[in-house]
């Protein structure tokens, strides 16, 4: 079984301070990465030029910010774990209407620290259960569709 995915990356540059303990730390700036891996279900060709601009429309929100003060940021402690979780939803939702799905999400505040959510339960999987992980998302999306 063969399948084929696309991994785009983008960056945010925006500071944040979190709650430890219920005391909030120093603001801080990061260089946000951004990575996230994709499968695109069959249909119409997309540009990715078309993709790439609308996740960084979504991301200038962010651009530049103390994300304290952004929704939902400002009601949520803006961790690494929260950051990631919220971006996957709403970068998903984003990519809906080209009919991509995320496949995992990964986003870096330093070179060396990353947070990933994926769809499998454990980061250690074989090349045949990522292909059929992989198959059963494909086929899911076009259940969806009929």
């Amino acid at each position: 079984m063969r399948y084929s995915q696309y991994r785009f990356k983008f960056y945010l540059n925006a500071s944040h301070a979190i709650f430890i303990q219920g005391i909030l730390g120093d603001k801080h700036p990061h260089t946000w990465e951004i990575q996230i891996d994709v499968i695109k279900q069959q249909g119409e060709f997309v540009k990715f030029e078309n993709v790439e601009n609308s996740i960084d429309k979504f991301l200038e929100q962010y651009q530049n910010t103390f994300l304290n003060d952004c929704e939902p940021f400002n009601s949520i402690n803006p961790t690494l774990e929260n950051i990631t979780e919220f971006f996957l939803k709403e970068i998903q939702e984003v990519l809906k209407p080209y009919g991509w799905n995320i496949f995992s999400i990964e986003i870096s505040e330093t070179p060396t620290r990353s947070f990933i959510i994926s769809l499998v339960e454990n980061n250690i999987i074989t090349d045949l259960q990522r292909k059929n992980l992989a198959q059963d998302i494909i086929d899911k999306s076009f259940a969806n569709k009929q």
